[in-house]
């Protein structure tokens, strides 16, 4: 029989078979301890194909999906709120009421012809008798007869950007004009739809913090499990002189590419779906259903400034996965010592 000797020396290990007088040692650096070329182990310390690994990247996949569509839905509710409010906020609505002894077209005309005269003004619409009796239509129906109704007439006005109106001296003006006449220039509808925009992005904001709350979760335990199910290893490499961020450095590049194959299958299947959105939204259009949807999320497809976000998002969910699972390691390792 052959036999055989070992020598640990200055965290280095020497093997040797009889009769060999050294084997070859192989340098690993300052934190890797010296071992015989010959046995070195080919695999590496965690595998790369198991089921803990493929179960992890499943989870990393469906949380970075939550979280691209979360993404995209606020920036879609955000840019269609954005136009809402730009072609609002450039608008003013002016609401003459008939009043007995009054006559109606005359005070629509003279109110008209104040507002074209008004600086910041480039254009003002006033509203007939029957287009005025067709904005009702869709709560009292069509076909019925308005004309003993004290139908309200409108005139909407479009104000030129950036132009700063002096809004009570135009109600002046126009009362002047019409005492019956009401200016609104839409500021507490504006408010509204600002609140509702904050509402929709914070609420954006706490589900993406749930999803990488979770996906730290599910890392660390993943993460604890590969230490466990490796501890024998681990072990070994300590006793050999290896260090706690060699150790570490292994486990970090298995579970940051876990988490950068998982975001990528993730994010990939979100930009699908807004992909073919619009595609599927024009299948809806002029339904009650699709029209709702258009007026809150406008197109429903991204600009590229939203796909880069989903991208930039994916790249820092990999990195709470690779932070995670570090800090996860070297709790473990301190354990282990």
């Amino acid at each position: 029989t052959r036999g055989g000797w070992c020598c640990i020396r200055d965290g280095c290990i020497s093997m040797s078979n009889a009769g060999d007088e050294h084997g070859v040692l192989m340098d690993l650096g300052k934190e890797r301890p010296q071992v015989p070329a010959r046995a070195r182990n080919l695999s590496p310390i965690v595998p790369r194909a198991s089921i803990a690994g493929r179960a992890l990247v499943a989870v990393v996949a469906i949380m970075t999906f939550l979280a691209s569509v979360t993404t995209g839905v606020v920036l879609l509710v955000s840019a269609s709120a954005a136009e809402w409010q730009s072609e609002v906020a450039s608008e003013i609505t002016i609401q003459v009421k008939p009043v007995t002894g009054r006559d109606l077209e005359r005070d629509v005309a003279a109110v008209a012809n104040a507002m074209r005269a008004q600086p910041g003004i480039v254009d003002v619409r006033p509203y007939t008798k029957e287009e005025s009796s067709k904005l009702l239509e869709p709560w009292l129906g069509s076909g019925l007869s308005l004309d003993d109704l004290p139908v309200p007439r409108l005139i909407v006005a479009r104000v030129s950007p950036g132009t700063k109106l002096d809004l009570e001296g135009l109600r002046s003006r126009v009362t002047q004009v019409a005492p019956s006449t009401s200016v609104d220039d839409h500021r507490a509808w504006i408010d509204r739809m600002r609140s509702m925009t904050g509402a929709t992005v914070f609420a954006g904001i706490g589900i993406l913090a749930l999803v990488i709350l979770a996906t730290i979760i599910s890392v660390s335990f993943a993460t604890r499990g590969a230490m466990s199910a490796n501890r024998p290893i681990v072990e070994v490499l300590h006793f050999v002189g290896a260090g706690d961020r060699y150790i570490a450095n292994r486990f970090l590049r298995h579970f940051l590419r876990l988490g950068l194959e998982g975001g990528v299958i993730g994010c990939v299947a979100a930009m699908l779906m807004f992909g073919f959105s619009e595609s599927i939204a024009n299948w809806f259009s002029g339904t009650p259903v699709g029209d709702q949807f258009a007026a809150l999320l406008g197109t429903f497809s991204l600009r590229p400034s939203g796909y880069l976000a989903l991208a930039a998002q994916t790249i820092l969910i990999a990195a709470i996965t690779a932070w995670a699972s570090r800090r996860t390691l070297f709790a473990t390792l301190d354990d282990i010592d």
